[in-house]
């Protein structure tokens, strides 16, 4: 595997057109593992838009190479020019890149944001450990290697906490919980890699909440999650009252992703954040049922009545037939009705003199409303044109 030109470069991975080597004295290149997931995006397209002398190397395995350019292109021009892409993959020694390439580039690194992992539930569970714990173990040894590295931020979870119940702090990790899931466990696991390195490394950690869409906009790039309720309530016939999953008294912590990727910016580039773990959360999330009839509210939809009780939940998504495709709903319905309270102590902390906060829920579910109705309404209208028949 090799480093890609982008089309800003030169045709040999060489120096934008500026003429301004990306290794010169003083020059900033940062390394984004994860890629195409929706928040690496919006931190590559953040690092180059927030410094105009920062490069950024995205790390895409193969078969993304055609959407990494497209992305790229899709960048304003004095941003893509920064921007470049290493075709490797972090399940691999050296990220899978040639060895000259992998010397280049850990002698330019001054900077890692790892964001690489898998999220999906219905992924096997062997998979999703190779990803999300060997390939942190591989970035760590990278991370090593790199001789001007100033920081590696690990994009870890909230949910690391499993099934622990009450006040969970940013300092706390290990205290012999449970999990869900793989994606919980094997993230606890990366993490646990991670702190091992406290001390030899200029590790900052971050642990964010259930992301939903931008605050602004609402976009996001898939439905999951929170989502499932979300849909079902939106596009619902006005006078159908659902019932919710479980009593939904526990506290659901969704942020925006906006919120994480400037916090996560702000931090890094914050030097007291060298050695601490931040909680990327809501410091007052709404319990659950209170967040779904906001939404209905604010959809002019009628409000969730009554529960579903999250045994019996869980039993239907179990039922043969639907287990493959229920996993991501399982997992969510964990979160649903799990009462965590995760403090966010280091976050307000070091985030007060930026400005930089989590917005309340109602002053966004707006534009989240606005844009499940957008994208449904797409879905539809193609949908629609797909069964059309014009001879009918």
């Amino acid at each position: 595997m090799s480093i890609a030109s982008s089309p800003g470069n030169n045709g040999n991975g060489g120096p934008p057109a500026s003429g301004r080597s990306a290794a010169s004295a003083g020059a900033e290149t940062v390394l984004v593992t994860g890629f195409p997931s929706y928040v690496a995006k919006r931190m590559v397209r953040k690092v180059v838009a927030a410094d105009a002398e920062v490069r950024v190397v995205m790390l895409a395995r193969d078969k993304f190479q055609a959407a990494a350019q497209e992305f790229i292109a899709g960048l304003p021009p004095d941003l893509g020019a920064r921007v470049e892409i290493a075709l490797g993959d972090i399940c691999d020694m050296d990220l899978g890149l040639a060895g000259a390439d992998y010397r280049k580039l850990v002698d330019r690194v001054t900077a890692i944001h790892h964001l690489a992992a898998i999220y999906h539930h219905g992924v096997p569970r062997d998979q999703t450990r190779r990803v999300n714990v060997e390939g942190t173990k591989n970035v760590l040894e990278m991370a090593g290697d790199c001789g001007q590295l100033t920081r590696l931020c690990h994009y870890s979870t909230a949910s690391v906490s499993g099934d622990r119940k009450g006040v969970i702090t940013e300092d706390e990790l290990d205290e012999n919980q449970g999990f869900h899931n793989a994606y919980e466990e094997t993230k606890f696991l990366a993490e646990r890699l991670v702190r091992g390195r406290l001390g030899k490394l200029p590790i900052t950690i971050f642990r964010p909440g259930i992301i939903v869409g931008d605050s602004q906009s609402g976009e996001i790039d898939k439905f999951d999650g929170p989502y499932y309720l979300m849909v079902l309530i939106v596009t619902s016939p006005l006078d159908v009252h659902l019932p919710l999953p479980g009593k939904g008294s526990a506290p659901l912590s969704v942020v925006p992703v906006d919120f994480v990727v400037d916090a996560a910016h702000a931090l890094w580039r914050t030097p007291e954040a060298t050695g601490k773990t931040y909680h990327l959360t809501d410091p007052a999330p709404l319990a659950a049922r209170t967040i779904y009839e906001v939404i209905a509210a604010r959809a002019h939809k009628k409000a969730p009545r009554g529960s579903i009780p999250s045994g019996i939940a869980r039993a239907l998504l179990r039922t043969p037939g639907l287990a493959k495709m229920a996993r991501a709903p399982l997992a969510f319905l964990d979160a649903f009705n799990h009462m965590a309270f995760y403090n966010c102590r280091n976050t307000l902390e070091d985030l007060r003199a930026t400005g930089i906060h989590c917005p309340s829920f109602e002053r966004y579910v707006d534009n989240l409303i606005g844009y499940v109705r957008e994208v449904h309404a797409q879905r539809k209208q193609k949908l629609d044109a797909e069964v059309f028949d014009p001879f009918d």
